[in-house]
């Protein structure tokens, strides 16, 4: 092998093309290597069917760190936002509730349903968003090493002293150790507006609204922004693949090299230094430095011998938790759906549609998943992107995406590849309850389950943020007790996916933190 790069990137996903462009600014030779025939990783557009687009994986835009929409000029490579107008949550007994943008449109939407919740939600807003930008800072640097006194620990100790200092230190251990569920059971009294708003913390994770520690997750995907305003959802005009095109596009202009069709078979390890990858073509590339943004269990597991572990470490990385619990279906519509509380086109049409009618109806569809079935009345969380960005389909047509929990990996009777068209039914049968012509107006679905995410995808176990966001996988734990660092127990082996800090979400952030820390040793060892 004649050298050539000074880093290879694993996976061209949002973090792996993220962390390439910081490399490649800060001068290195990159090479990003993909299995798939299109970048993006989980974050892609996809011409499914003629002429119909979809964002197969995530769909919206949310976590994306300004800092990597300024430092890789990310706008002029092409990606554009659109914010979310609203979420709609239709009932069962044909009325509705919506949360727009608009404060006050909300909060008579909201009086309508119950006064005392109209003036509690803007406390208790105001009261999440002091907590968001309490942690905000800690997804923006590297996770301290607690048990040793470090000198380069001290600074990022010194960034964590606001959360002590500030007003929110209360709070926020009580959410960190609550249910959703009990945790907005203190706030508002509607159902809807308490099962709508607990979803957010159970969206990726194999735990229910009622579990501990999903309080947590609620906020962790509270803490959207979008060109550095603190907002909360919104679509990459062309779906997720934009952003994954623009990320390559930053990438591609300051030098990195990208293929496509380039599965990696293994990491070369020589003289306990990673020093290249073989492809699965039998092709050796040499690097100086290997990072791989492929999830821990598949890069410890699957591409290293395991003659270069410990033992120890890698019964670690066997415990750490996958278990995915989402699916997908995509639908090409001849027209729009007609919801019986709201019949006809309208702008409740341009946000998300969240079929959680209550606590107890997520609850239960937690329950199908425990004992190893999909659930039968599943929560659901929907976009038309093409009522905002018609490019996504032909004209008069449109593109529906249902996201689904639960989807367990692990199912106790048959196989997802036999069950994947009952899933996809179920899903349709469960929305169709609430917009009644939705089966007559489908010209095409797909369905996506767990292991088509792990087949396809290369998510193990189907898991969408490389390990579960719980308590104890993140900030110095994630993804392992002591290798929150995004270093390796191999030399020259890094990790830039999101199973490090700060974890899942189209965020971009574990990608900059390993490419900050790779350029770190990188001048130090020269």
């Amino acid at each position: 092998m004649a050298h050539k790069y000074d880093v290879i990137v694993i996976g061209a996903g949002h973090n792996g093309l993220t962390h390439a462009a910081y490399l490649a600014k800060a001068g290195k030779k990159v090479l990003v290597l993909e299995r798939r025939h299109v970048v993006g990783g989980a974050t892609v557009t996809e011409e499914i069917f003629p002429g119909f687009k979809f964002s197969v994986c995530s769909y919206v835009v949310s976590l994306l760190r300004p800092e990597v929409i300024r430092d890789l000029d990310l706008a002029a490579h092409g990606l554009e936002v659109i914010p979310l107008d609203c979420t709609f949550t239709p009932l069962p007994n044909g009325d509705h509730l919506a949360r727009w943008s608009d404060h006050d449109k909300t909060r008579r939407e909201l009086q309508r349903h119950s006064a005392t919740d109209a003036e509690a939600y803007d406390q208790f807003g105001r009261l999440m968003h002091r907590m968001a930008m309490a942690v905000k800072p800690i997804l923006g640097v590297v996770p301290p090493d607690p048990t040793t006194f470090n000198p380069r620990d001290f600074p990022t100790f010194l960034n964590l002293r606001h959360v002590r200092k500030s007003d929110v230190l209360y709070d926020l251990t009580k959410l960190m150790t609550m249910s959703s569920a009990d945790y907005l059971d203190e706030w508002f009294e509607t159902e809807p507006l308490k099962a709508t708003m607990s979803a957010s913390g159970i969206i990726g994770t194999f735990l229910g609204p009622r579990s501990p520690g999903t309080a947590y997750v609620l906020l962790h995907h509270y803490m959207g922004e979008i060109d550095a305003v603190f907002r909360s959802w919104g679509w990459a005009r062309g779906g997720m693949g934009s952003v994954a095109g623009a990320l390559a596009n930053a990438a591609r202009a300051h030098g990195v090299e990208i293929r496509t069709k380039a599965p990696v078979a293994h990491i070369i390890v020589k003289n306990d230094r990673a020093a290249g990858v073989a492809l699965e073509n039998g092709e050796e590339i040499e690097a100086d430095a290997v990072s791989s943004g492929v999830d821990p269990k598949r890069t410890f597991l699957k591409l290293i011998d395991s003659v270069h572990l410990d033992p120890e470490f890698v019964l670690q990385v066997n415990r750490i938790r996958m278990r995915g619990s989402s699916g997908k279906v995509n639908l090409a519509l001849d027209a729009l759906p007609n919801f019986t509380c709201i019949p006809g086109e309208g702008p409740h049409l341009r946000g998300a549609i969240s079929i959680s009618p209550s606590i107890d109806y997520l609850e239960r569809a937690y329950d199908d998943a425990k004992y190893g079935r999909f659930s039968r009345r599943p929560y659901l969380d929907v976009v038309i992107p093409s009522t905002i960005d018609p490019t996504m389909a032909p004209p008069g047509k449109h593109v529906m995406s249902i996201f689904v929990q639960y989807a367990p990996y692990h199912l106790k009777e048959g196989s997802w590849p036999d069950l994947r068209e009952k899933f996809g039914d179920t899903v349709i049968d469960t929305l169709a309850e609430y917009a009644p012509n939705l089966k007559d107006i489908i010209l095409h679905r797909q369905v996506v389950t767990p292991w088509d995410l792990e087949q396809e995808f290369g998510l193990t176990e189907g898991n969408i943020f490389h390990g579960e966001l719980a308590l104890d996988q993140l900030f110095f734990m994630r993804p392992l007790a002591g290798w929150a660092r995004y270093r390796t127990p191999i030399a020259g082996l890094y990790l830039c996916g999101a199973g490090t800090h700060p974890g899942g979400g189209v965020m971009g952030a574990s990608g900059r933190l390993a490419a900050l820390e790779l350029l770190r040793d990188s001048k130090k060892h020269r």
